[in-house]
């Protein structure tokens, strides 16, 4: 568990990048801020017609066709969400798969990708890719039993490493509001998702990366992000 000094210091990384993200563009970084958003329902239900001097109206009870899981990606510098992943599951080769798919964008460009502490993110698949881009030849060990991919502690340091081309800022426990995908996954929820009626999560998949592409031509912009961490100056030692 985090200590309140390591607390602030991660915070404080995760501000600063969000501040120099259009900068840190400019020299080749891409600062990516990445997320699932699970159990998105594709939901329908019955109408009731108009009829003389009655509204068209919505039944009650609704009719389920099955979920999606979303992992999307805002690019903090540009605030447009690109290279979104849809399916039915977010288990460890969804994410190796859609991180991947994200780094094959610009292959050889230095990538800074901001994410909670879910176990898939710190997964043997990750380290492994990761090690491969970066040309990194040292031993990695054996899952669960040795060396860089013992353990999620070991792994999530080894991909957190400054000195790597590709490396993963976690945000901390209890603090996934740091991570900016937060706050566009709420704009999904509120413009497209609260009142979205649909018959199969064909056409689920098919509305949000409709509304995806529409967010990016007409809305998308840097979020202006004003905190800048704690300050913790008043607060008497003991």
């Amino acid at each position: 568990m985090e200590n309140q000094g390591e607390f602030d210091s991660k915070i404080e990384e995760l501000c600063e990048l969000h501040r120099d993200a259009a900068d840190l563009k400019g020299k080749d970084v891409q600062v990516y801020s990445i997320d699932e958003k699970t159990g998105i329902q594709a939901l329908d239900r019955e109408e009731t017609p108009m009829k003389p001097g009655r509204p068209q109206r919505q039944d009650h009870s609704y009719q389920r066709h099955g979920t999606q899981c979303l992992i999307a990606n805002l690019e903090v510098a540009t605030g447009q969400v690109v290279s979104s992943s849809l399916g039915d599951t977010r288990k460890e080769e969804d994410f190796f798969a859609h991180i991947k798919k994200t780094i094959d964008q610009s292959p050889f460009s230095h990538w800074v990708l901001i994410m909670d502490q879910l176990n898939t993110h710190k997964s043997a698949s990750l380290v492994k890719y990761v090690a491969e881009a970066c040309g990194i030849k040292e031993d990695l060990g054996e899952k669960g039993k040795s060396g860089i991919l013992k353990s999620m502690d070991t792994r999530a340091q080894f991909l957190s490493d400054k000195s790597h081309r590709i490396r993963i800022v976690y945000t901390p426990k209890h603090a996934s509001w740091l991570n900016q995908i937060e706050c566009w996954f709420s704009i999904l929820v509120r413009r497209l998702l609260k009142r979205l009626l649909v018959k199969s999560t064909e056409e689920l998949n098919e509305k949000i990366l409709s509304f995806i592409d529409y967010y990016n031509k007409t809305m998308a912009k840097p979020f202006r992000w004003m905190f800048r961490g704690f300050d913790r100056s008043h607060i008497s030692q003991i």
